[in-house]
């Protein structure tokens, strides 16, 4: 929580002596609790004459009034940071097999901003990523079993109501969950939870048709034309939803490719380069699905000289699901991607958007990619 120091100042333009004073308090309470005390955001006190005893008088109104809201609030969040968001990464099968260190990666990226504690929620049967499962444990000394083809785990059912917000690691091929799970998902989402869709996220559950809203675009897993139309924007940067017959997802050759911010005013967006350029990747293209309460926010144009679509395609988009928020990057194929500081960025400001509805991470890091050249932060 950003603390306001205790300001006092003359009102812009009075005279010192006879207009009066403004006095801002500071948050002795967490950010969360503000719309119920909402006076204490600013207090002005007329001061006209401004004599000693109307000054004694006030400051001592003041005081109660802190002293009543202190209590009102707890005293126990006063002067300090507040406690990390709890968010959770659900992983265990995906096709991309380096998920278990991306997954990791992940975790700090959140953590490193102070606004996060993040668990991991990880399916009994894993599948791929054999090979890094040892090098990045968990440690919920749950036993798990690796195996050669997508398993479902009967009893995967994470509280999803202790988060606030959920980060999808899964990828293409992810077995299909109880649906108990599905429906608590779904429930979460409406009444207000948060959700990150990274990467081949995007390509599970295509026959889920509550996940396919919630997520906006997706490709593969078996999406068509009856998952919805394609969304993209044309040469001439115009969004278009074709309905044409055709299956969802595809990509070109990996290589870096400039993201282009639509809508620099969004606070995920906002503050960051019209354009700047993105680390080796996966560039997704012809993804498809509802597109229900989208917005897009940033493109990638997918050049036909790298076996793409020769459009611009949709890499950081927001959905709207009930009361909940839903953020959504196709960006992020493997470790190396996700080194990119605009990756990292982006992710952190959408994954607090996602759980909050606000962004306070203002800055932008001085590593920050620009137009011509990509920035990597190697993770260790």
């Amino acid at each position: 929580m950003d603390q306001i120091r205790l300001i006092v100042q003359i009102k812009a333009g009075a005279k010192r002596r006879r207009d009066g004073m403004c006095i801002l308090l500071p948050d002795f309470y967490p950010i969360r609790d503000a719309p119920r005390l909402p006076f204490l955001r600013e207090v002005f006190i007329m001061m006209r004459p401004f004599s000693p005893l109307r000054r004694v008088l006030a400051w001592i109104w003041l005081a109660f009034a802190a002293w009543s809201s202190w209590m009102g609030a707890g005293l126990a969040g006063w002067g300090q940071a507040p406690e990390p968001m709890p968010a959770l990464i659900i992983d265990g099968q995906n096709n991309h097999g380096i998920w278990p260190k991306t997954t990791m990666m992940i975790k700090r990226y959140l953590e490193e901003t102070r606004l996060f504690r993040v668990d991991i929620a990880r399916t009994k049967y894993t599948w791929q990523g054999e090979e890094w499962l040892d090098k990045f444990p968990i440690g919920d000394g749950v036993k798990r079993e690796s195996v050669k083809e997508p398993k479902p785990d009967p009893d995967f059912r994470p509280d999803f109501s202790k988060y606030k917000v959920v980060i999808s690691n899964l990828g293409f091929g992810a077995a299909e969950w109880p649906e108990e799970t599905k429906s608590e998902l779904e429930k979460f989402v409406f009444n207000g939870g948060g959700l990150v869709i990274l990467h081949a996220a995007n390509n599970s559950f295509g026959e889920w048709k509550a996940f396919n809203r919630m997520i906006g675009l997706g490709g593969w897993g078996g999406r068509n034309e009856k998952t919805g139309p394609y969304v993209y924007l044309n040469q001439d940067e115009k969004e278009v939803r074709d309905t044409v017959p055709g299956g969802g997802g595809s990509h070109g050759a990996q290589h870096e490719f400039q993201i282009i911010i639509r809508d620099p005013k969004h606070p995920i967006t906002q503050g960051l380069p019209r354009v700047w350029l993105h680390t080796q990747d996966e560039l997704y293209d012809r993804l498809r699905g509802p597109g229900e309460n989208m917005q897009i926010l940033a493109t990638a144009f997918s050049s036909k000289d790298q076996g793409g679509t020769d459009r611009h395609e949709p890499m950081i988009m927001t959905v709207g699901y009930g009361k909940g928020r839903v953020f959504h990057t196709p960006m992020g194929h493997a470790d190396y991607s996700m080194e990119c500081a605009g990756f990292i960025t982006v992710l952190r400001r959408g994954t607090e958007w996602a759980a909050t509805g606000a962004v306070t991470q203002s800055d932008v890091p001085k590593d920050f990619p620009t137009e011509d050249k990509a920035s990597r932060r190697p993770f260790e």
